[in-house]
């Protein structure tokens, strides 16, 4: 049979290099979970969300998914170009099984969501990208579904509006609609998602509480060149020299090397110093700065008067101890 498949063309030989987009993935999902897809590019994530969605057919396996689904997996998914926007809105409803009615009762929410009102009789060739994915979002967030696939389409969006659909998908989520996001935007992972996917190589490498996922997922990382900072080297110094830092490092609960340091966990650094000579009172600050150089914290032992008594002359470390760090999203 399989032969007479492959002179029909229906099934290709196979073939050593093939290599599978998904494999062996089973997953499922209850009514109202907000489920979180992650995993390095190339993973299979879309792919997955394609399959759910039935835009791509499974080589092998089956997809069940009950009620009505709406999809934002690319900018202006659904959308006709030469349609306009209003028009647009209609056709989606149409597709749904929804009647004029049903979509007319959300229209005005629709339009006040995407903030397309001066364009929205416009053709849709004529939006941006960024408007484009303004009203896909609102059309597939405000429409009558039982099933929302969201991809990492949030990134084209400005901040305010990227906060703006997280919103709504927590209110989607709380109101009972299935949702299954895909985002390498880890806060708005943790922010949304109780439960998390690490799909690796098209295969579910863990399923899980989205905290643990994400760690692990992290964890995976090679950061062994980031996990511990290196400063016996470092000429650019300044001070009298007294006390020298040699190395900084990040430990996990067990005193092992932490790669990842993550909001809203504990966090222990240690610092290996060189001193030069006997100093009984030392104070001693830690400051934390985002990626954009925006005092983050300050933690430092001066304004408490504790100075820190340092070993004898020679090499000792300092421990510092944070049980909770509390960090809004960022980097």
């Amino acid at each position: 049979m399989g032969s007479l498949r492959r002179l029909a063309g229906r099934a290709p030989a196979p073939s050593r290099s093939l290599k599978w987009a998904l494999d062996g993935v089973s997953l499922e999902v209850e009514q109202g979970e907000v489920v979180g897809i992650i995993g390095r590019n190339g993973a299979g994530k879309s792919t997955l969300l394609k399959v759910l969605s039935r835009i791509t057919y499974p080589t092998s396996g089956r997809v069940e998914v009950s009620g009505r689904v709406g999809s934002l997996l690319e900018v202006g998914t659904g959308f006709h170009d030469e349609l306009t926007g209003r028009e647009n809105i209609y056709l989606n409803g149409s597709i749904l099984g929804m009647k004029k009615r049903e979509t007319d009762a959300v229209l005005d929410r629709i339009i006040e969501f995407a903030d397309v009102t001066e364009y929205l009789d416009t053709p849709i060739k004529r939006y941006s990208s960024g408007m484009r994915m303004r009203l896909g979002f609102a059309v597939a967030a405000h429409l009558s579904t039982d099933v929302l696939f969201v991809d990492e389409v949030l990134a084209v969006g400005d901040v305010g509006f990227q906060k703006k659909c997280l919103g709504a998908m927590r209110e989607l989520g709380g109101g009972g609609r299935t949702i299954i996001f895909v985002s390498h935007n880890m806060a708005a992972i943790e922010n949304l998602c109780k439960r998390t996917i690490w799909i690796a190589n098209g295969q579910v490498k863990q399923d899980g509480d989205t905290r643990e996922v994400i760690r692990a997922y992290l964890n995976s990382f090679d950061a062994t060149d980031k996990q511990t900072a290196d400063l016996a080297a470092v000429r650019e110094r300044e001070g009298t020299g007294d006390v020298r830092f040699l190395k900084m490092e990040f430990l996990n609960e067990s005193g092992g090397e932490e790669p990842v340091i993550h909001s809203g966990s504990r966090l222990h650094m240690r610092f290996h110093y060189e001193c030069q000579r006997d100093i009984p009172n030392l104070y001693f600050g830690l400051r934390i700065f985002s990626n954009l150089g925006v005092l983050i914290s300050d933690v430092h032992n001066w304004a408490t008067n504790q100075g820190i008594t340092l070993a004898p002359k020679g090499r000792g470390t300092i421990d510092l101890e944070i049980d909770f760090l509390n960090l809004i999203p960022g980097t």
